[in-house]
């Protein structure tokens, strides 16, 4: 299955930029000052101009903005939970995950070892 990635979203830089300037298109077209918003969010004003322009920031920050924006939901329907129902569960004999295991069926590179060659 083949991934769409856009020219601007390839690159974790350009998806800073994008997401910051979608931030700041919705907050202008909310009619909303950035003092008002970095308020409500309860961040620094400096903080908020540089996540709308795509500088680093911490992710508290940015989902402070988000909640603030009122799109916490839109951003986990983002993220689906992939988790099975408890009768799905039973059905397949599953237990919860709590680790990622590499498939056993595919041999490894090479085998592991304390000394580099």
């Amino acid at each position: 299955m083949a991934i769409y990635k856009s020219q601007t979203t390839s690159s974790p830089h350009g998806l800073k930029n994008e997401v910051g300037s979608r931030l700041a298109r919705i907050r202008l077209s909310r009619n909303i000052t950035q003092m008002a918003l970095a308020e409500d969010a309860g961040i620094a004003l400096r903080t908020l101009g540089r996540l709308e322009k795509g500088r680093s920031s911490n992710l508290d920050s940015f989902l402070r903005v988000v909640a603030a924006l009122g799109f916490a939901d839109d951003l986990l329907d983002a993220f689906p939970s992939h988790e099975l129902w408890p009768i799905e569960r039973m059905d397949t004999h599953q237990k919860k995950r709590k680790r990622a295991r590499p498939d056993k069926s595919e041999p490894a590179d090479k085998p592991w070892s304390w000394i580099d060659p």
